[in-house]
């Protein structure tokens, strides 16, 4: 079905499309003077999520390929790059080589961040010591918390305080991943405002410094991701806030203009639109493609960056190698 965001920007307001089950509605969402939003300027950070791209592949891709395939990424001039996964082999069997493949990357500009669902995953992480910093997806809907992870919400903010800490004790950042960010399929609570205040909680009181909302079940459009980056931003202005979000080829650009009105300049993305969106029911809904976002911030104003294009185009030999 689609749906035409309705807004008036003089007014400050924007009417959003929600859905409940399978009915749709819209929002009244109230846009803060975008003077007070603390946001980049013209300078953004783009992540490139390989972990994501081929977590899903079968069979098992070799570990030296996964390491020459990395590298090259490590040389392309991304901010940070989503390299592996510290969780249980059984449930992601592409990762089990993780901290093999993390161990011989090169020291390059980029810094690799590595997901981890609990503790355990966490303290592995940490004593392997190469990732810069760990991701952990915390889910703000009730439902989507016990069927991904077979605890509710209030064990997933036991688990989130648990690794702040660990972290913290290892001088390591921490990227919050804050799934069902969007959109809610399953008639729990949700809506812009709902968000901000999960960003302003996890800010204020677990001391979260760094989070990414996340499209968690491909259900974002321009006007819901303008409204979310715009409300959790406001709510949150010391928080350092991006998105990591799913749709087709075509929607990428729009999509990353839509987050950069809202102020957000940190973007995630995997090179080729790789990694689908399982939830999504639609095997066209990916991952943004890297390629597409590293030129698109251009055409609103944002800082021309300057690529390694000969490593791009080796990582782009060695990727179609993978599929």
């Amino acid at each position: 079905m689609g749906l035409t965001l309705c807004c008036d920007r003089t007014a400050g307001r924007i009417w959003v499309p929600i859905r409940r089950g399978v009915c749709w509605g819209f929002i009244l969402f109230n846009l803060c003077d975008m003077s007070n939003i603390k946001s980049g300027g013209d300078s953004w950070f783009l992540t490139d999520c390989p972990r994501d791209a081929i977590q899903g592949m079968s069979p098992f891709i070799p570990t030296d390929q996964k390491v020459a395939y990395l590298s090259a990424l490590m040389e392309v001039g991304f901010d940070v790059l989503d390299a592996g996964s510290f969780v249980s082999p059984k449930t992601v069997p592409q990762m089990a080589d993780s901290a093999q493949v993390l161990e011989r990357l090169p020291e390059t500009g980029t810094e690799v961040l590595a997901i981890v669902a609990n503790e355990r995953g966490a303290q592995d992480a940490l004593s392997h010591g190469r990732p810069d910093m760990i991701g952990f997806p915390f889910g703000i809907s009730e439902t989507f918390q016990q069927r991904n992870t077979g605890g509710g919400i209030d064990e997933g903010w036991r688990r989130l305080d648990a690794i702040q800490n660990a972290a913290a004790a290892s001088n390591k950042g921490v990227v919050v991943y804050l799934s069902m960010g969007f959109g809610n399929p399953y008639g729990d609570p949700w809506s812009p405002e709902l968000a901000g205040d999960w960003a302003l909680r996890l800010h204020e009181e677990l001391g979260v410094t760094h989070l990414a909302l996340s499209d968690t079940v491909g259900q974002a459009n321009e006007g819901i991701i303008e409204a979310v980056c715009t409300q959790v931003i406001s709510a949150s202005p010391g928080l350092t806030v991006g998105v990591h979000l799913h749709g087709r080829r075509e929607s990428a650009a729009p999509f990353m203009e839509a987050a950069w009105r809202g102020g957000c300049r940190r973007f995630d993305g995997a090179l080729g639109g790789l990694g689908g969106c399982p939830m999504a029911k639609d095997e066209l809904v990916g991952n943004l493609p890297t390629e597409v976002l590293m030129e698109a911030p251009t055409d609103w104003g944002g800082a021309k960056r300057s690529w390694n294009q000969e490593a791009l185009a080796k990582a782009q030999s060695l990727l179609a190698q993978l599929k």
